[in-house]
């Protein structure tokens, strides 16, 4: 019969793309992993991996034991969670990743804060991953909440989206740019300007945003030489590489040398909080603190 460990061996050499990391991110031998693999194969009748030359690629039956073994994988992991939840009487820790453009300030700080003095017997392990990874690991398990900026461009099957607020985008500029200082800026005047940011083909969140409402304004804006999708954005911006649209949470960790002009029209960002559906009891309470 097949055992959990072998799906995790097998799970993890797929998405590391060879033994040799997989073996390292495991902490065992790789003779070992290969052995484990090897007998899986023979249980299941079929390989799973095509040994090349370089690295191992999934054979076609590999491909579809990936999917359900990530999904077995996923909901053993919700298993023991809900039942650490019911016998530790909602003491425990939580897995929360947050997106780069979603800072742990402000208002959002303070719900974290107040969840944390209402539940002394939980803690937060807390980390930075862009969305496409928070919904992914989600999904397998392997993270309890995201918090994230809308849209997001993939679904995936079990995770549910939480809107927890809106907040307006404004633009950034280096200190000595022409807009610096002005009150207000429509998106048609930025016709011109170099962005240091510019939406994925498959990834949402702020860049993405960002590209559609500047093409409501008539315009797709136009790439700068250096691009970014993390906070060395603001780096960039203070150092006249481009601008950017950010969310006014952004101004709380900018260098003084970047500027902020508000947008006119109703450009406005929608912060949110993904979690498996069929979370436990622990993660259920965190997402009603955080809505309340």
């Amino acid at each position: 019969m097949t055992s959990i460990r072998q799906l995790r061996y097998f799970v993890e050499i797929a998405e590391c793309g060879s033994f040799s990391s997989a073996a390292e991110r495991l902490y065992v031998a790789q003779s070992a992993l290969s052995r484990q693999i090897k007998e899986l194969e023979q249980q299941l009748g079929t390989p799973l991996f095509e040994r090349t030359a370089r690295l191992p690629r999934l054979t076609l039956a590999g491909q579809a034991f990936l999917e359900r073994a990530r999904r077995l994988l996923a909901d053993l992991a919700q298993a023991e969670r809900v039942t650490r939840d019911i016998g530790q009487g909602l003491q425990g820790s939580l897995r929360l990743n947050h997106s780069s453009t979603v800072p742990l300030t402000g208002g959002l700080l303070a719900r974290l804060g107040n969840y944390l003095k209402h539940n002394p017997g939980v803690s937060l392990e807390i980390a930075q991953q862009s969305s496409e990874a928070q919904l992914e690991d989600i999904a397998a398990g392997r993270l309890d909440i995201g918090l994230l900026r809308l849209p997001v461009l993939r679904q995936h099957e079990g995770v549910v989206l939480h809107e927890l607020f809106d907040e307006p985008l404004l633009l950034a500029v280096a200190a000595g740019h022409p807009l610096a200082g002005t009150q207000h800026v429509q998106l048609e005047q930025l016709k011109e300007e170099r962005f240091i940011s510019i939406p994925h083909r498959d990834r949402g969140g702020l860049s993405y945003l960002s590209a559609s409402l500047c093409m409501e304004a008539g315009f797709f804006p136009q790439a700068a030489q250096v691009l970014s999708r993390k906070t060395t954005q603001l780096q960039l911006i203070q150092a006249g590489f481009g601008v950017a649209l950010l969310p006014r949470c952004m101004c709380e960790i900018a260098p003084a040398s970047v500027s902020f002009v508000a947008l006119e029209g109703d450009c406005q960002s929608t912060v949110a909080l993904a979690c498996r559906r069929d979370a436990g009891q622990l993660v259920r309470q965190f997402v009603a603190t955080m809505q309340g």
